[in-house]
């Protein structure tokens, strides 16, 4: 149903898998998303089953619409069951999240896109970022890092997304990224470049101050382990994970 990334005190750090719902993909599928194809019942049934299993009710969820940019926003308890039901206006254009608040668990669905979580080791805060090409070139990692004083304190794991073998780009594209990106891009006999976006995030975490042994990269590839839905090997028409991050009240 999902698999756990780290196991931190007080906090859930995950990301759900492709079995165990209730969704066509093709069946008994864990779609988490309400924006594509599916019913909405069955992601809401699919929310549930995962509530239950993290100990961590869909009332004190909060999800964005995000849009591969690069904008963050601080959410609280107030912010709680923003677009879980139904989706709307609220947190729109958002790809990055955090909050210092217990009780609240941040969310975001993924399909090959790096998600980036964070959290500290000396309060409440965390964040979760939606990291594609775009995010990553926009440096979102290093955005929703810069919310926090202390970078040095931080945490930073890595979640499961396509891997620079499965996932190549023009050289437009390429010539978008900053020049210390050069040695994660390798050429392709068509002339693309595999992109190992994972590596990127972590440079990037990197540069903003967090400690290499304080970043944990999955190295899991979404579009090579099939517990995972996979938009660029399923052309589209696939479900999406959710990736999560929350601290319980106690």
């Amino acid at each position: 149903m999902y698999t756990e990334l780290k196991r931190v005190d007080n906090k859930v750090i995950g990301i759900t898998e492709r079995q165990g719902g209730f969704s066509p993909y093709p069946s008994d599928a864990m779609n988490m998303a309400l924006y594509i194809d599916d019913e909405a019942e069955n992601v809401m049934l699919n929310q549930q089953r995962l509530a239950e299993a993290i100990d961590f009710s869909r009332e004190n969820w909060v999800f964005p619409i995000q849009t591969h940019g690069n904008k963050i926003a601080e959410v609280t308890r107030a912010d709680r069951g923003t677009n879980i039901s139904e989706l709307t206006e609220s947190l729109h254009g958002i790809d990055g999240l955090y909050t210092y608040d217990q009780g609240v668990l941040l969310t975001m669905c993924f399909a090959d896109c790096v998600p980036v979580y964070l959290y500290s080791d000396r309060d409440g805060f965390i964040a979760l970022g939606h990291a594609g090409w775009r995010g990553t070139q926009g440096e979102i990692v290093q955005k929703l890092i810069a919310a926090y004083p202390s970078p040095e304190h931080l945490h930073c794991v890595i979640g499961p997304s396509i891997c620079a073998d499965c996932y190549e780009v023009n050289a437009d594209i390429k010539g978008q990224f900053s020049a210390d990106t050069e040695r994660y891009f390798e050429l392709k006999d068509n002339g693309n470049y595999k992109i190992d976006l994972q590596g990127i995030n972590k440079m990037l975490a990197l540069q903003a101050g967090i400690p290499s042994d304080q970043i944990v990269i999955s190295g899991i590839c979404t579009a090579e382990d099939d517990r995972f839905f996979s938009y660029r090997t399923e052309n589209g028409k696939t479900g999406r994970m959710l990736a999560f991050i929350g601290t319980r009240e106690q």
